[in-house]
């Protein structure tokens, strides 16, 4: 969950094709964050989520390349929606739990909020009440499931990412909704043992000091990266060893991570900007780039070399160029919708947003 403030922001996007639409004031102000004016080619598509009314609470979703579906937990709907990247359609694996749980000091409906794809399986973790369940990738079927908390622990113990490690045949989970004030109940990763990909077994908890937000996992080195709410610092960790081996201190205001593994690259949302690391170099930054306030989960293309950044407060789309020396350059800057934020890149350059607002997907295609 991203820390949003839409301020004075009232106006919403209706959806268009978006090069029709540069001279909007919204999108030319967007633009001055980078300094120079830049020319957007591309279009967004809606998708609704079935059942989807109004406001849905969309985190973490995820896309399987192998199979070109996109896995999306629609929350307070009480399904996770899987969307075919050729035609849209959309199939549904519904009767996931809901509860009303508290946030700021309101009840919120809450169900599945976030998917990890892993071994002909995907992974669902359920802040509604506080369970991971298993979905079989190809029939679409409702598995196991298991109580990570019990439900009357709140969000603070419940599931926010959940992320499948296929090096060591792991599942890292990590708790609590810290962007938003709730600090993880132990300040831990839990790691569960998923060498029987349908079958989930705990196995033993990373202690970190702080809540975990965010990551990214490089399989090629081993490592596990992810941000430390309350210390304000970024830190790898060993996917072997299960220990802390390098942390830097990036920035106090993070969000999402993504990773250009074959470069080296660490690519860590801050606020309002997004900073590139060298970790093969002990983590040195290289470049910084401004995308307007309100990140949340960030993409990197490794085909085709692009990062994605969805401000949800500017509502655009950076699309960064980057070179092999780890330096940024601004390809496009696209205009979203007011709250649109969480990204993830597909096949050639084409991504897709979450819209909580709207209760919906957006699908950005190059025109």
């Amino acid at each position: 969950m991203s820390k949003v403030g839409y301020g004075s922001l009232s106006w919403r996007l209706k959806p268009v094709k978006l090069g029709a639409v540069a001279s909007l004031p919204f999108f030319l102000a967007a633009m001055q964050l980078n300094g120079h004016k830049v020319t957007s080619d591309y279009e967004l598509t809606p998708i609704s989520l079935p059942g989807a009314s109004g406001v849905v609470a969309l985190d973490y979703f995820a896309y399987d390349r192998s199979t070109g579906k996109l896995w999306v937990p629609a929350s307070n709907t009480g399904n996770v929606d899987v969307i075919d990247e050729s035609s849209d359609a959309v199939s549904q694996v519904a009767g996931f739990k809901t509860g009303e749980v508290e946030l700021r000091g309101r009840k919120v409906p809450l169900g599945p909020t976030a998917v990890s794809v892993g071994d002909g399986v995907v992974y669902v973790g359920n802040r509604g009440d506080s369970s991971l369940c298993v979905i079989d990738a190809q029939s679409l079927k409702r598995g196991e499931c298991l109580q990570v908390a019990p439900a009357s622990a709140g969000p603070a113990a419940a599931p926010d990412a959940v992320v499948y490690v296929a090096v060591t045949r792991e599942l890292w989970i990590t708790t609590g909704a810290p962007p938003i004030g709730v600090a993880s109940a132990d300040k831990t990763i839990q790691v569960f043992d998923v060498s029987e990909p349908h079958h989930l077994k705990s196995k033993l908890k990373i202690p970190l000091d702080g809540s975990a937000e965010g990551y990214a996992v490089d399989n090629q080195r081993g490592l596990f990266y992810t941000n430390v709410e309350e210390a304000g610092k970024t830190v790898a960790i060993d996917v072997r060893s299960h220990k802390v081996i390098a942390e830097w201190k990036v920035h106090d205001d993070l969000q999402g991570l993504t990773l250009d593994s074959a470069r080296g690259f660490l690519f860590v949302a801050c606020g309002d900007h997004i900073v590139s690391l060298d970790i093969g170099h002990g983590g040195r930054v290289i470049d910084s780039i401004v995308t307007g306030p309100g990140l949340d989960n960030i993409d990197f293309s490794s085909e085709q070399k692009l990062l994605y950044a969805a401000a949800s407060v500017t509502a655009t789309l950076s699309i960064i160029d980057v070179a092999d020396d780890g330096k940024f350059h601004l390809k496009a800057l696209v205009p979203t919708a007011k709250g649109a934020r969480g990204v993830i890149a597909g096949k050639g350059e084409r991504a897709y947003l979450i819209d909580p607002i709207e209760g919906r997907i957006l699908k950005m295609t190059h025109k």
